[in-house]
């Protein structure tokens, strides 16, 4: 890094790390991107997401990572709800295969299930919440969402997990075959990390962009 680290991003995952510093960076006049690291850069332990919310995985993993590094955390808990499955994978999507992370057997499976519904009945949303807390004890909380319809087949090289099999309403491409500029302008997790942009500028002492 060229600079201390002054915000701390409670993922594992590389390609979400990216994502998530295109979406705040820009809105964080002044700071250096290098100074926003993911948690694998401070060493810290993946806590146990024992939430029934999207909500409340995000918040125990902000809450975990802030008292871990002892500074801003910004965390967020995602996943794909099918109307068919009365809401299913929700907050099981990362895991739905039985095998969390696997980011092809999930979507092998949840193909599988759904290989003999219509396709004016394979409605579905993606689900962000994105949560910042700080050493102190201070907590914020956003939602986004973007729904769609799920294609019968994994489309496009961009993006991860579910990423290929929804096609944003309105659209005709999965989110998969988007551009990332254009996934992140429309993605639930963009609409999240976004709203929380305030919280986030008043924590680290700055002004956000016009």
């Amino acid at each position: 890094m060229t600079g201390p680290a002054r915000l701390v991003l409670a993922t594992h995952n590389a390609h979400k790390l990216g994502e998530l510093r295109a979406i705040l960076v820009p809105a964080l006049p002044g700071l250096d991107p290098d100074s926003v690291v993911g948690a694998r850069d401070v060493g810290a332990p993946e806590p146990v997401e024992d939430g029934v919310t999207f909500a409340e995985n995000a918040l125990i993993k902000a809450r975990a990572l802030a008292a871990h590094t002892g500074l801003p955390a910004v965390a967020d808990d995602s996943g794909l709800s099918v109307d068919v499955l009365g809401g299913a994978p929700g907050i099981f999507s990362a895991r739905w295969s039985g095998r969390h992370g696997d980011d092809r057997a999930n979507l092998d499976l949840l193909l599988a299930q759904l290989s003999d519904i219509a396709p004016e009945h394979r409605g579905a949303r993606f689900t962000c919440a994105a949560a910042l807390v700080t050493p102190d004890g201070e907590e914020h909380v956003e939602l986004g969402h973007l729904a769609g319809t799920l294609a019968t087949a994994p489309r496009g090289e961009h993006g991860f997990g579910y990423d290929p099999i929804l096609v944003p309403a309105g659209g005709d491409l999965t989110c998969a075959e988007l551009a990332p500029e254009e996934k992140n302008r429309i993605s639930h997790r963009g609409q999240a990390f976004r709203a929380l942009v305030p919280a986030v500028v008043a924590v680290l002492g700055r002004e956000p962009r016009g």
